[in-house]
């Protein structure tokens, strides 16, 4: 019935009757219309917010930097908690909402080049990142050509993902092992890093247009 609800009640002669109810008038962070139809890219999915707040948690008020998503969360909440995982997560510590004496030491050595990988990290292998966002482009394009030009397509793309989680494989490690275990980044192989993710973010773009 949508916005509107029913109630059952009877009339005077006691035969049963629906009686509609007034229209919500709750407020939502979303258009209460929305079928929420999953597998779409749309801002009511792929956009939300994270607050974090107490000891060790900067005033940084309301701002939409850095880039993360919802791997970044449990990882960010156990450095505050002085916790560690059995595993390596998917994400990573957001050390730019952490005072220092939050932020695991293992981060804080060359903290401006490791926070630069920490974000080419995100744009790399988060479904929502820049890399994700271009391969899909350049399958939906694919679509519309002949079956030999979505055939070459596809196979590259599936070359990109493969480099693209080996490299993610490596630098998602080496955050967690600097978290978790306070082995610092070699800033030298931290640049390579980030080199190599903005290249495969790039070639993926280039397939895109």
């Amino acid at each position: 019935m949508g916005a509107r609800a029913a109630a059952m009640g009877s009339d005077e002669a006691g035969s049963p009757k629906i009686a509609a109810s007034a229209a919500s008038t709750c407020e939502t962070c979303i258009n209460p219309a929305f079928a929420w139809n999953h597998g779409d890219i749309q801002p009511e999915i792929a956009n939300t917010w994270l607050g974090f707040v107490g000891p060790g948690v900067r005033d940084r008020g309301e701002t939409s930097q850095p880039w993360t998503d919802h791997t970044d969360v449990r990882p960010t909440m156990l450095a505050l908690l002085g916790l560690k995982d059995s595993y390596e997560p998917d994400g990573r510590v957001i050390t730019e909402a952490l005072k220092g004496e939050a932020r695991p030491h293992g981060l804080d050595a060359h903290r401006e080049t490791v926070e630069r990988l920490g974000a080419a990290f995100k744009q790399m292998n988060a479904p929502f990142g820049a890399f994700g966002m271009a391969a899909l482009r350049a399958s939906t394009r694919a679509l519309t050509s002949d079956d030999a030009t979505y055939a070459a397509v596809e196979e590259q793309i599936g070359s990109l993902t493969a480099e693209r989680d080996a490299a993610a494989a490596e630098i998602r490690t080496a955050l967690h092992a600097a978290a978790a275990a306070g082995e610092a980044i070699d800033e030298r192989q931290a640049k390579a890093w980030i080199s190599e993710a903005q290249s495969l973010i790039d070639r993926a773009g280039a397939l895109a247009r």
